[in-house]
């Protein structure tokens, strides 16, 4: 049988060091545990987290059916359970953040049972409270269980990523996450594809504008990508060892953001793009997950990036337009505002436009070379996340192609993480690129 905790033991053990540096990386974790079958183990694996005498299990009607139920049968073996069960439409905002911190109130601690938005308002919530929690997966769906940090929706409607902490326990049964809907698994595998775009999007960055980049975050998975995408077909059969390749490299990549204390190693253009979909769709969102949406983002990246990188000069950029009447009229007065205020950061005028021209002009024979190691073939991708089940066009997601390109084109304005959207806007180049691209 598949051993699916080595390389993770060690890092939580702190015994795996940096290839470059040779530093040891430090998690947050006590345990984590991905096995084929957890049936009957919840008892044993929360105890020694000591996360309270009281504890509530936190579900949705989807996720209570999947794993919910058994987990707070199991774990009435250690004390007082409440089981607290929430719509099965839950969203990672502030209003169910400060919901799930009113159910859970008497509460010591916090089991979550589930993935995405509800993982990540439990995470939140008993961050907020300080208090200890677990999370038993119900789903490949996503990197962030690992993750120090939490996606929340605020009041205002903006969507960003909030510094948060991490669960004391992550326990991964396979057979439930493989009995998932395949959208989910084909959503996880989406979400992990942006590795190739997200790491040309911060080298560059890193390399153009002397921002932090780290690539621990990438050595830590290199050995399990192929692993998952030869798999991909078997997560449209349900398969368990295609869902334990996958849980990995989710797992592996959350890490990264503990090891760093930044998500752009996993987040840069393309989940701008899905970010910039939740936040504006309205009601023509097709209610796709996060992870769909990241996977279609991606592949469009993957192919903007050939594109500019095939150029044997570079592009050459004007100065950004950036009008705040134009940010509140697309997007209203609050958000507009918040939005304008973040892309100005990056914005450039004529005088940085033409000192950045020329440090592009100067470093890009250099660069294309070292982007182009991080390159995977848009056509592999694509047909990896077809395997899986997966959307891989904007029509296949539900959204029409206008909207597409308006996610696309507007990205750029959610979040201050140059990208190579940005490049292409600014040098005009973006909406040839948005015309030719199938969707």
């Amino acid at each position: 049988m598949t051993d699916w905790n080595t390389l993770i033991r060690e890092v939580l053990a702190g015994e795996w060091r940096d290839p470059d540096t040779g530093q040891t990386a430090k998690v947050p974790f006590e345990t984590i545990r991905i096995d084929n079958s957890l049936d009957g183990a919840a008892p044993d694996l929360v105890a020694p987290l000591k996360i309270g005498r009281r504890i509530a299990v936190v579900s949705d009607i989807n996720t209570r059916d999947a794993m919910g139920k058994r987990v707070a049968q199991e774990l009435k073996a250690l004390g007082a359970v409440d089981e607290v069960v929430l719509p099965g439409d839950t969203h990672c905002d502030e209003p169910t953040i400060a919901r799930v911190q009113e159910l859970t109130r008497h509460a010591d601690g916090v089991v979550v049972v589930g993935s995405g938005s509800l993982s990540d308002a439990c995470k939140f919530a008993t961050f907020k409270d300080g208090r200890k929690y677990a999370c038993f997966a119900t789903a490949s769906s996503m990197n962030g269980y690992a993750a120090s940090t939490a996606s929340v929706t605020l009041n205002s409607g903006y969507k960003t990523s909030l510094p948060s902490h991490a669960p004391r326990g992550i326990f991964i049964d396979l057979q439930v996450c493989a009995d998932a809907p395949i959208r989910l698994s084909a959503a996880g595998l989406g979400d992990s594809l942006c590795r190739p775009t997200a790491q040309i999007d911060w080298w560059a960055s890193h390399r153009l504008f002397d921002t932090f980049y780290s690539a621990t975050p990438y050595k830590l998975v290199a050995d399990d990508e192929p692993k998952m995408i030869a798999a991909a077909a078997d997560l449209a059969k349900h398969g368990v060892a295609a869902n334990g390749h996958l849980q990995r490299v989710l797992t592996l990549c959350g890490f990264g953001v503990c090891f760093t204390g930044v998500s752009h190693h996993g987040s840069m253009g393309e989940h701008q793009v899905s970010h910039w979909i939740d936040m504006f769709a309205g009601k023509n969102h097709p209610g796709t997950t996060h992870g769909q949406q990241v996977g279609v983002a991606s592949l469009a990246m993957a192919r903007l990036h050939r594109e500019l990188l095939s150029l044997d000069r570079p592009p050459k950029i004007c100065a950004t337009r950036i009008v705040e009447a134009e940010f509140v009229s697309r997007y209203g007065e609050d958000i507009g505002r918040m939005c304008y205020a973040e892309a100005r950061k990056k914005a450039f005028d004529a005088e940085g436009a033409a000192a950045f021209n020329g440090k592009l002009e100067h470093l890009w024979p250099e660069l294309r070379h070292e982007l182009e190691a991080f390159l995977m073939d848009p056509a592999d991708m694509k047909a990896a996340l077809g395997a899986a089940g997966g959307p891989v066009t904007a029509t296949e997601l539900g959204l029409s192609v206008e909207l597409w390109r308006q996610s696309m084109k507007y990205a750029r304005d959610v979040r201050n993480r140059w990208s190579f959207l940005d490049l292409a806007d600014d040098a005009g180049l973006l909406d040839d690129f948005l015309a030719r691209d199938p969707q």
